[in-house]
């Protein structure tokens, strides 16, 4: 599940959306440049599959519907800032590179 939703690059982007209260898909497709309304469709679909999102539908016309975070869904936004903040801190603690030369010795570099 992890690697499905993480892989999918637009999902922590709707995850922002949604944490800044844009909840309609039609307002996520006009607020970020390069997000279509299909690939759109199918990161929401595959959120709300694994149950991090649920669909609202209003019985309204023109037909309304909304996307929320889950109970479940906003545990694993922790995790996930989680672990973006474990990759920062990973990276600033490896400031140097270490290359391997042809005799497979590793060479740092400052």
């Amino acid at each position: 599940m992890v690697e499905t939703i993480y892989g999918c690059k637009w999902s922590l982007t709707v995850y922002q959306l949604l944490s800044d209260g844009i909840n309609r898909p039609g307002a996520m497709v006009r607020s970020v440049d390069g997000l279509t309304t299909k690939v759109l469709n199918t990161c929401l679909q595959k959120n709300t599959k694994f149950g991090i999102l649920k669909r609202v539908t209003f019985n309204e016309v023109p037909p309304r519907v909304e996307y929320n975070v889950t109970e479940f869904g906003e545990k694993f936004i922790r995790i996930l800032d989680e672990l973006e903040k474990l990759q920062v801190e990973i990276s600033n603690d490896f400031d140097t590179t270490i290359e391997i030369d042809d005799n497979d010795n590793e060479i740092a570099n400052d």
